[in-house]
């Protein structure tokens, strides 16, 4: 791993649950723009694509059938493109604990993501994590080989994380991904940031992480993530807007500057292969 150190690994977020074409019109919503979109970012440096799904009208869906399609068009259009696929399992807050995981019994993919607890989510609803459903896909998980990407909103969630650890329900190394600047989860700053990595570090020691920061909070989040030795997740489903005032013209936009900033720091963008090493991935 010694040769891997000043490696960073860049996740691009396309699309997420929320966003549409009013809020930015270059935002992928069918299985078909995803699957162009994923490539370009592949393209740009991405090493890992963090996949949402919507429907016929544009919410978020865990049908699995969507999942399977853009999957399924990712590999049949672009063979070359080895970039690992990282499912989420938290696209609708309506569907229930057996549809949320219904694409990961199908399609085994490498990365599926696991938050870590409930919370009130955007001042509006309940984002259910229930102690059996993290346990249910926690085994799941295994069984299917695919790593959980521990997504944590606040401290509490790595304290959970390393809770389900002691029980076996996740294997070690885990990896974190944290997500700032959400609103009812922790504010995206510096100070927050070192917080979270050491609330992880003491909690779970040996662990990789990731962060994205919303909004206003990108930037700052993306800078200290670097110079903190950690990995960024950029893209559509925390940003639609490239800067103040600049609606972003594509994920791979974003993925391009995360590059840029990454060497500029006398690093390097990890490609698919040594993401997989990095992480520990079968």
């Amino acid at each position: 791993m010694s040769d891997l150190k000043n490696k960073r690994i860049i996740t691009a977020a396309v699309t997420g649950a929320w966003p549409k074409k009013e809020n930015n019109p270059n935002v992928p919503m069918t299985p078909s723009e995803i699957a162009d979109d994923v490539y370009a970012c592949w393209k740009a440096g991405a090493a890992i694509a963090h996949l949402h799904m919507r429907d016929d009208e544009g919410n978020g869906t865990m049908d699995h059938n969507k999942f399977k399609e853009t999957v399924d068009l990712i590999h049949e259009r672009y063979p070359e493109c080895d970039i690992i696929l990282n499912l989420t399992t938290s696209g609708d807050i309506h569907a229930d604990d057996e549809t949320r995981v219904q694409h990961v019994k199908e399609l085994k993919p490498e990365m599926a993501s696991y938050d870590c607890g409930s919370m009130n989510w955007l001042n509006t609803s309940l984002f259910i994590n229930s102690p059996k459903f993290l346990e249910d896909c926690g085994k799941l998980f295994q069984e299917t080989n695919t790593k959980p990407e521990i997504e944590a909103f606040d401290p509490g969630m790595i304290a959970n994380a390393a809770y389900y650890l002691k029980k076996g329900v996740i294997k070690a190394p885990l990896h974190f991904q944290f997500c700032m600047g959400c609103a009812n989860g922790i504010p995206g700053s510096v100070k927050n940031l070192l917080f979270m990595k050491e609330t992880m570090d003491q909690l779970c020691p040996g662990s990789t992480w990731s962060c994205s920061g919303v909004g206003h909070s990108a930037m700052e989040v993306m800078y200290a993530a670097i110079a903190l030795g950690g990995n960024i997740r950029v893209g559509m489903e925390d940003n639609v807007m490239y800067k103040k005032g600049q609606l972003a013209d594509s994920n791979a936009q974003f993925v391009e500057r995360a590059k840029r900033v990454i060497e500029e720091f006398g690093l390097e963008v990890a490609t698919p292969d040594e993401a997989r090493q990095i992480l520990g991935l079968k």
